[in-house]
């Protein structure tokens, strides 16, 4: 089965949203602080709110019977956990690029059936690119009125690999990463579906969140995304991600790669880990 329809309703939803984000952007953009669901604070605006709403009312128009999970919305998890098909929208990623208006933001929504990802949208709408990717379908990068179709890298050489940082979460743990796999070079941007997509077009191999505060919105779309690029998404761990899950916080951190090297990026990574004191977290699905 394909998702065709879903996924043409996301890149449209998507680009409204990025219009309506962009007139924001042009004014002066005010933060306030909210308390998430890991209980930290962090940034959010008025435009996360005003395309979440977008988003969300253009999905119940033409899905009203799919779950939607959208990071400004409240969350009914019995509710959601009780369907097989689920929308996973996080219509800000980088909200603290969007506050500097440094360009590195997202809009993502993503869509999963039976806890797995299968489409999905990854927009950055002040640089007009957005990626896109349905399961079997293939991963395509359109900007500028050009749509191509893309694929990660097949380098298996890490002194030949850049990999993609926060620009806004730095650490000392990620200089030990660095140094352990002796990289090539790095490439600082803010938003995960912009460092992904930076993955699945080849301008980057490596990709390491050792934080456990994302969630699952923040994972859905770029996971097909990189998957159908040829590339891999998985926690610090190994472990899958689900997305049928009550627990919306990725606790295990993100491993996203090329592909090639996945398996063997996390088996180096088993020590650092070790050291830094992390333990494997295993999320349990729900039962319908």
């Amino acid at each position: 089965m394909g998702f065709e329809r879903e996924l043409e309703l996301a890149k449209d939803l998507a680009r409204r949203a990025g219009l309506e984000i962009l007139e924001y952007y042009a004014r002066e953009i005010i933060a306030e602080e909210k308390l998430g669901v890991d209980l930290h604070y962090e940034p959010v605006t008025a435009a996360d709110r005003a395309a979440s709403k977008l988003i969300v009312a253009g999905i119940e128009t033409v899905f009203p019977e799919d779950a939607i999970l959208s990071e400004e919305e409240v969350d009914v998890a019995d509710k959601r956990l009780a369907k097989e098909r689920v929308w996973l929208i996080d219509p800000i990623d980088g909200t603290a690029g969007f506050v500097k208006k440094d360009g590195d933001f997202a809009v993502q929504i993503g869509f999963a059936v039976g806890g797995e990802a299968v489409a999905g949208v990854v927009l950055l709408p002040y640089h007009d690119v957005m990626y896109s990717a349905s399961k079997g379908g293939g991963t395509w990068r359109e900007s500028g009125g050009k749509v191509e179709r893309i694929t990660a890298s097949g380098e298996t050489d890490f002194t030949k690999m850049m990999i993609a940082v926060s620009r806004n979460h730095r650490s000392a743990k990620m200089k030990a990463i660095k140094r352990e796999f002796r990289v090539k070079g790095e490439v600082d941007r803010g938003s995960v579906g912009l460092k992904v997509g930076l993955l699945a077009e080849k301008r980057a191999d490596l990709y390491i969140h050792l934080s456990p505060r994302t969630k699952l919105w923040d994972t859905c779309a770029p996971q097909i995304i990189l998957e159908e690029a040829g590339g891999r998404m998985t926690d610090l761990f190994g472990e899958e991600f689900r997305y049928d899950i009550e627990d919306l916080q990725n606790h295990g951190g993100i491993v996203a790669t090329n592909g090639k090297v996945h398996d063997e990026v996390i088996k180096r990574l088993k020590p650092l880990l070790r050291e830094f004191g992390r333990l494997r977290y295993r999320p349990k699905a729900s039962a319908r």
